[in-house]
């Protein structure tokens, strides 16, 4: 028998996909082997309660140092200062006591590491992705202490290459280590332990090895999470996302900061025709609505077949989805008809120059395109990330995100977020680029580790010697203006059916642009004849050439005065030669 293993931090409300999809295969491939995911992070989570795990789980640095504190006690004051520091800023984790939370993971840890018979499995697997190291190798400890013959596997996105190679040689307790996709070397290694019971004696290195075409994985099997939820009680009840991957790999796979494609070789989707049956059968199996599609992009050339067939399933999805900003507004329309009701756009930056620094491939235009779009009704929900403190960004990036800001407020607004060196990144393999030196473990590791861990163990957040200071100086404006920003899209959206922030309504030979404003009343806008027509031809990117020669009628020096104009309102955006309007149709709310 096999144990599937994930301990804290992931989302409490879906079930681990890691889990789900590699119980599925090792179960097709060896029908004959019982296998058992174990959602340890749920039973957590209902113990803790479900926003205080919450939002734990959104930080790295709240979530490591607690199962850090169970691992070395001798470190646990210094933990607490930490901790508390950087929960001071939180809703929830603000005044909790660190060490009450400590209490109730150690009860909570013990009362599962009891509940399971750990000698009758042959192999205990256990997935680490982002912020369960500490509670994995917390778990990985206490089991070995309880039967110490088991063998120990681990793997996932935080131990791909030299992340794993330094865990296994620093914890004895970890016996083999899968660096990259799961299904293969991991059947492997289960088949080899199987025919070789003195496995110490075995001297297995799994290789990276990849499914060819993920067509052929079989269906995940969530059925431990769902009996997990179930025995909870009505009390903990809840309505969970089930995670879905139409894809593995990113078929972008250039930003200079990201490092989520590690443990990947390469990019891979599935049918759409797979994807649709797949949704469907686990929908019927769950009796679930929302999904969310795990990938690091969606696919671009399916997506619109994809949200088709959606719609022909004549199901109420609920999906959420990771897009390109260059994704076009037709394509944004058919999510929404899908159900694609929340999209993770890969904006980053409001800056063009710096988005080539970031290599993007987009523009601050494209960015704010989407963005309106996005503000539609019928259309995806948009959440993005504005990375502050990149490096080597300079005044001019900075100069230009301010600028573009400004033109963005009747926007949902973005997640501003500093920084961090991700280990294998394009930025961590070619530093003095960027203008860093000195790499090394990120310094807040050393709050969670003893010294000797620190130095031999590599980390997947890296810290490094560069511009830092600078860098945080430097973006101060732009993190007011964010914070600015965030408190006005609040203000003008508290009502129970707010309006668009900035909306047109079509007259046929006029238009009235709708601005509302915080703390004063509603301000409107005229438009007749040929500048109504170039509004509406600018509700995507035109170039100024593309507008004189629509409309060849209109001199192209009053045209380009209108624009002059509308720009200045801030009613239309420009970058370079391009326009776009700001506005989005009113009618579709009313």
């Amino acid at each position: 028998m096999i144990a599937l293993v994930s301990t804290p931090w992931p989302l409490f409300n879906r079930p681990s996909i890691q889990l789900g999809t590699l119980k599925a295969f090792i179960s097709h491939n060896m029908p004959e082997t019982r296998v058992e995911a174990l959602h340890i992070y749920l039973e957590v989570a209902a113990a803790l309660g479900y926003p205080l795990y919450k939002e734990i789980s959104q930080s790295t640095w709240l979530a490591e140092p607690l199962y850090a504190a169970l691992l070395y006690p001798e470190q646990a004051k210094a933990m607490e200062k930490f901790w508390h520091r950087k929960a001071s800023k939180t809703r929830h984790c603000k005044g909790v006591p660190f060490k009450k939370v400590c209490e109730t993971l150690e009860a909570v840890s013990q009362q599962a590491l009891s509940s399971y018979d750990w000698g009758s499995y042959s192999l205990i697997g256990f997935s680490i992705c982002f912020s369960q190291l500490t509670s994995s190798l917390y778990f990985i400890r206490k089991i070995k202490q309880m039967v110490p013959k088991v063998a120990i596997v681990i793997g996932g996105s935080s131990c791909s290459g030299p992340l794993g190679t330094s865990l296994a040689a620093s914890f004895p307790e970890i016996d083999f280590v899968v660096s990259g996709e799961g299904e293969l070397p991991l059947l492997a290694l289960i088949k080899q332990i199987k025919e070789h019971p003195e496995w110490r004696e075995l001297r297995f290195v799994p290789k990276i090895e990849q499914i060819t075409n993920i067509d052929t994985l079989p269906l995940p099997d969530y059925d431990d999470y769902f009996r997990l939820l179930s025995s909870l009680g009505s009390e903990k009840a809840f309505l969970p996302k089930i995670p879905v991957e139409m894809s593995r790999g990113c078929w972008w796979n250039r930003c200079a900061f990201c490092n989520l494609n590690l443990q990947w070789r390469g990019y891979r989707a599935k049918s759409t025709k797979r994807v649709i049956s797949e949704l469907k059968t686990l929908s019927d199996k769950y009796q679930v609505l929302a999904f969310s599609f795990m990938d690091n992009l969606l696919p671009s050339k399916e997506t619109l077949t994809l949200c088709n067939g959606l719609r022909k399933s004549k199901r109420d999805f609920q999906l959420f989805a990771e897009i390109r900003a260059t994704t076009p507004p037709e394509i944004l329309a058919a999510m929404g008809k899908a159900g694609i009701r929340d999209v993770q756009v890969g904006i980053e930056a409001l800056s063009s120059s710096l988005l080539r620094k970031l290599n993007k491939g987009t523009t601050a235009m494209d960015n704010l395109e989407i963005m309106k779009h996005c503000e539609t009704p019928g259309l995806p929900t948009l959440t993005g990330n504005l990375i502050m403190e990149f490096p080597s960004s300079d005044d001019n990036d900075v100069k230009e995100t301010l600028r573009v800001l400004d033109f963005a407020r009747a926007m949902r607004p973005l997640k501003a977020i500093p920084f961090w060196l991700g280990y294998g990144s394009p930025v961590w393999e070619q530093p003095r680029i960027y203008g860093i030196r000195g790499i090394s473990n990120h310094p807040n590791y050393k709050a969670i580790f003893p010294p000797s861990l620190f130095r031999s163990l590599n980390m997947m957040i890296q810290g490094y010697h560069g511009p830092i200071r600078r860098q945080r100086l430097l973006w101060q404006s732009v993190r007011q203006k964010v914070a600015e920003w965030q408190k006005e899209y609040q203000t003008l959206h508290a009502s129970p059916r707010p309006e668009p922030i900035l909306s047109y309504l079509d007259g046929g030979e006029f238009l009235i642009i709708r601005q509302r404003r915080a703390h004063a009343d509603l301000m409107t806008h005229k438009l007749k004849g040929t500048s109504r027509k170039i509004y509406l031809f600018c509700q995507t990117q035109r170039t100024i050439q593309e507008i004189t020669a629509r409309f060849p009628s209109f001199a192209s020096d009053k045209i380009e005065a209108f624009l002059r104009m509308m720009v200045g309102k801030r009613l239309m955006f420009q970058e370079g030669e391009k326009f776009l309007s700001l506005g989005v149709p009113m009618a579709l709310f009313l």
